[in-house]
């Protein structure tokens, strides 16, 4: 699960991300997404719910938490690129907000 996303396979997820509103970033291969949430404390319970999940699955956002705002970054550093763990993480998040 550690190697890149095949054409194949980004035909496939990315444009299922898009839809979600992630977008791919610029300059790099990775996805981002900003999450809003009504408090402080529903953005951090469910970094905190993804912190866990993330420690499951040996992958770790690029994230960064402003009171009920969470900016994230996915990309997998050991490939310097995405992989389908970025896409698992992805839909995780997801489903994780609620939103």
């Amino acid at each position: 699960m550690k190697d890149a996303l095949t054409d194949a396979e980004r035909a496939a997820e990315i444009p299922l991300l898009l839809a979600k509103g992630w977008r791919l970033a610029t300059g790099r291969d990775a996805l981002e997404k900003e999450f809003k949430f009504k408090t402080f404390v529903d953005a951090f319970g469910w970094m905190t719910k993804v912190a866990i999940i993330a420690e499951k699955y040996d992958h770790h956002p690029e994230w960064f938490n402003v009171y009920n705002r969470v900016e994230v970054v996915l990309t997998s550093h050991d490939i310097n690129g995405l992989s389908a763990r970025d896409v698992k993480l992805a839909r995780k998040m997801d489903a994780l907000s609620g939103l």
